[in-house]
């Protein structure tokens, strides 16, 4: 997951916890907002955390 991808799933469980006022049987939409922006928010960490070690790898190498 990238961080686009992690933002969408922000935005998606932000709306569904905060805007959406509707209901489904067996379903608590505002847990599953919740839980959506809570992946969303560790997809955007773990991508930091990837690009971060991919980058100083890069740095690391020596010169050919």
């Amino acid at each position: 997951m990238y961080i686009g991808g992690s933002i969408f799933l922000l935005a998606v469980g932000a709306i569904l916890s905060f805007a959406v006022t509707d209901s489904i049987n067996g379903v608590d939409l505002v847990t599953v907002g919740y839980i959506l922006m809570a992946a969303g928010a560790l997809g955007i960490v773990l991508s930091l955390m990837l690009a971060s070690n991919a980058r100083g790898r890069d740095q690391q190498l020596p010169p050919r």
